[in-house]
């Protein structure tokens, strides 16, 4: 395969993780949810999305595939750190 092509593959391979987050996120919410659970999969979905983004931006040199790769997988990243330190905050 192409160096390009590759490049798209990991692109859209970046968006994805953000989506699974989403998906998470509604199907364990609620009062019996574990939250550190949600909040290592957003944590570690996160970081790949982020590694993708860069790797698709060294192959197939398109900046939007990195822009949108990036804000979103940072959005979620963010959303996991709020999460952690409310958590930290509600303890006793």
């Amino acid at each position: 395969m192409e160096k390009r092509k590759v490049g798209y593959i990991l692109g859209v391979t970046s968006i994805l993780p953000v989506i699974i987050s989403i998906i998470v996120y509604y199907a364990q919410r609620g009062p019996n949810s574990d939250i550190y659970f949600i909040i290592n999969i957003f944590g570690i979905l996160s970081f790949i999305g982020i590694i993708f983004a860069i790797f698709s931006w060294k192959m197939s040199k398109q900046l939007i595939l990195l822009i949108v790769g990036l804000i979103g997988n940072v959005f979620v990243l963010t959303v996991a750190f709020l999460l952690l330190l409310a958590m930290g905050i509600s303890e006793p």
